[in-house]
């Protein structure tokens, strides 16, 4: 047989060589089209679980977090192997499913026993799953620079974070998009322990005061000229005065006390 193909092969030199560039051609629209890694993904199959559990110490998370959602996450199907870690303020469980689990079936089980545990965790215990994606899958990295010295470090982070950040998740392929570096914008309160002990106050009745003050409520609606109108209230912190005249009450003399009045507000 072998004898006879290359006995065919040595009569038809032209059939030969087209059928070799026929294969070329072929092949290298077929190598364009091929998906190709440069780091081939070979870890496991895995959930994370992120559970933040703020002010907490490393024993309490474990205790309180950490071992219960083990607990409950060893029974998920085709687990493999459960690990956990508990650190200051955060609990991060790892679940590793067998070889060939569909990862996306994998994350809505985890999804469905964490609904299961959730009211065996403390009241500050939100968890919630990881992206759908591992280590090797960090392929781009890039920076936000001001070259003209116009915007600080601050408002370089609120362009990646409430403008870029979107925009990169919208593209297909990409599960997560994370931001490192820059300074997330932030209001400090500084109380003087001193006057809130003079006034009878507290660092609670403080916390209280901002809460409400930056929210909104709305009420009934009132008809006036044919017409209703809806009674609501706006009272969003935007600025450092907003914050220093956050009512706190009436001190001894009659007179109204703002947050101003007790504390030294920055950004």
């Amino acid at each position: 047989m072998i004898a006879r193909v290359i006995d065919w092969s040595l009569r038809n030199h032209f059939l030969v060589l087209l059928a070799c560039v026929v294969l070329a051609v072929w092949g290298g629209f077929a190598a364009r089209g091929t998906a190709l890694d440069a780091i081939p993904d070979l870890s496991d199959v895995q959930v994370i679980v992120k559970t933040s559990y703020p002010g907490q110490s490393p024993q309490t998370v474990e205790d309180q977090v950490s071992y219960p959602l083990t607990r409950a996450l060893l029974a998920v199907p085709k687990t493999a192997t459960v690990r956990g870690v508990s650190m200051y303020g955060e609990s991060l469980i790892y679940v590793i499913f067998e070889d060939g689990t569909d990862p996306y079936w994998a994350r809505s089980r985890v999804q469905e026993y964490l609904a299961q545990v959730q009211p065996q965790l403390p009241a500050g215990a939100q968890p919630a799953l990881g992206p759908d994606a591992s280590g090797v899958g960090w392929v781009f990295q890039y920076a936000l620079v001001d070259r003209h010295n116009r915007y600080d470090l601050d408002q370089l982070r609120a362009v990646q974070d409430f403008f870029l950040r979107y925009e990169l998740q919208g593209v297909p392929g990409v599960a997560e998009v994370a931001s490192i570096g820059g300074m997330v914008r932030q209001f400090q309160i500084e109380v003087d322990p001193n006057r809130l002990a003079r006034h009878g106050l507290g660092l609670r009745q403080i916390e209280e005061a901002v809460r409400a003050s930056n929210g909104e409520a709305g009420g009934a609606t009132l008809e006036m000229g044919h017409a209703e109108y809806m009674v609501r209230m706006r009272s969003n912190l935007r600025s450092l005065d907003d914050f220093a005249t956050i009512p706190l009450g009436i001190d001894s003399m009659g007179v109204p006390l703002r947050l101003g009045d007790v504390a030294h507000i920055q950004t």
